[in-house]
């Protein structure tokens, strides 16, 4: 019987797992942390368990539907109500046909209101403007700078570039964060028109869907199937050097070294280069962005006003607005049906995120005093039942300029050692279905 070692406990590792174990291997899952799940984990706050992690996952995947629907998860989309833009000059719904932020229809409403009479102008002269640059282009921010003007940038995509995916919209490659946005550009001569191609090609119905329970509930369920087909798994076993051996490879830990036919190495990304790096030519993982660092602070509260969501599923903050310290809010029990539904009356879940360097660690008081500013809600209104502060380090080197090449190029060495699969956030990108289906792919 083959012996696969899964090196991390991620949504990653335990997607590969499975489905070794599935294929008929004998599978050991070795986690250096005490806990299964990665980025999809949970907090108890006032006697219930919510998401202090990814919440969703997007409905466009097929394996990651198929494996959900395996695991016997129920799903079910986001409320329809949307989400803000706070600026320091008032706020504002995010509109609704977009990606990234860039707007299908400059001249609709929901972007005049954001950005402006004039501004929606000029972002709808990226219509008749010619497609004079050769070769794809590989920065965000200038392509839209240049294609729809700066209002566009500063007051759209800029809070959803930095806020969802952690990088500044100057740094990111546009393909990477929104596959085929750049031929689509080339195919059409537009880039409001690539961005209503891109959503004329996505299937009907929400993008994203959470599980009815958490998300958390899928590395409980991955775990479980994992043990139903005889796999082993592990915490608190740090891998410390993968070898090779004369027939396969060994896996070395504190404690044991352990045979494997194959290895899947699926740990987070620093540990994961830290183990590829004597395997693969001098320099393959060297000088790789580092993570950036995030805090999440969850709150109950019971304010009655919140019921009417006054600001939908949540508020993506702008650059440079004094006196909150919050890149992001998420109403969450506005944006989830299912959990409202298990809540008292008048009583609210908000999760609100902190970028790194932004001033101290955050607390309750400061996210009560945020999250007051951010819906529009008199601070004594919003009583304190219960809260969480849950630190992440977010890996967004997939959406950074040059990152995709030597992502494949990574790969492609890692091609050659015959036994040996990497998976994991750090190389498939940041969403949890493309994080799934590299571990699947991976463990397969």
């Amino acid at each position: 019987m083959t012996r696969v070692v899964v090196i991390g406990g991620g949504a990653a590792g335990l997607a590969a797992a499975r489905a070794a174990a599935l294929a008929g291997a004998e599978v050991d899952v070795l986690e250096a942390g005490d806990r299964l799940g990665g980025a999809v984990a949970s907090v108890e706050v006032a006697g219930l368990a919510v998401d202090s992690g990814a919440e969703s996952i997007a409905s466009r995947g097929a394996r990651g539907r198929e494996l959900l629907a395996a695991l016997g998860l129920d799903t079910a989309p986001p409320a329809p109500a949307g989400a803000w833009l706070h600026f320091a000059d008032g706020a504002a719904p995010l509109p609704a046909a977009g990606v990234l932020g860039i707007p299908s229809s400059p001249l609709a409403a929901d972007v005049r209101a954001v950005i402006g009479g004039r501004a929606s102008w000029r972002a709808w002269c990226d219509r008749i403007l010619p497609e004079l640059s050769v070769g794809a282009p590989t920065n965000l921010g200038a392509l839209v700078r240049r294609r729809m003007g700066p209002a566009v940038l500063e007051r759209l995509v800029a809070p959803v570039v930095e806020n969802v995916y952690g990088i500044s919209p100057e740094d990111a490659d546009p393909d990477a964060l929104a596959p085929g946005l750049t031929g689509a550009l080339t195919r059409t001569g537009a880039l409001s028109a690539a961005v209503l191609a891109l959503r004329s090609a996505a299937p009907a119905g929400s993008a994203v869907v959470g599980i009815v329970g958490g998300m958390h509930l899928l590395p409980e369920r991955l775990a479980a199937d994992i043990a139903r087909f005889g796999g082993r798994i592990r915490t608190g076993a740090r891998v410390l050097s993968v070898t090779r051996a004369a027939a396969g490879w060994d896996v070395h830990t504190a404690g044991e070294t352990l045979p494997a036919d194959r290895v899947v190495l699926a740990a987070d990304g620093t540990a994961a280069r830290e183990l590829l790096a004597p395997l693969l030519p001098a320099g393959a993982v060297g000088d790789w962005p580092v993570p950036h660092r995030t805090i999440v602070v969850t709150l109950v509260v019971d304010a009655p006003a919140l019921g009417a969501a006054p600001r939908g599923s949540g508020v993506l903050v702008a650059r440079g607005v004094a006196g909150v310290r919050a890149g992001a809010l998420t109403h969450s029990s506005a944006k989830w049906p299912w959990l409202a539904a298990r809540l008292p009356a008048g009583r609210h879940v908000v999760r609100l995120s902190y970028r790194a360097g932004g001033g101290g660690e955050a607390d309750a008081a400061t996210a009560l005093a945020d999250a007051a500013v951010l819906l529009q809600v008199p601070r004594a209104d919003l009583t304190l039942v219960d809260s969480a502060v849950t630190a992440w380090a977010q890996e967004s080197s997939r959406g950074r300029i040059g990152m995709r090449a030597r992502i494949d190029a990574v790969r492609a060495a890692v091609d050659h050692l015959d036994g040996l699969e990497v998976a994991g956030a750090w190389l498939a990108g940041t969403g949890l279905a493309a994080v799934l289906a590299d571990g699947d792919r991976a463990g397969s």
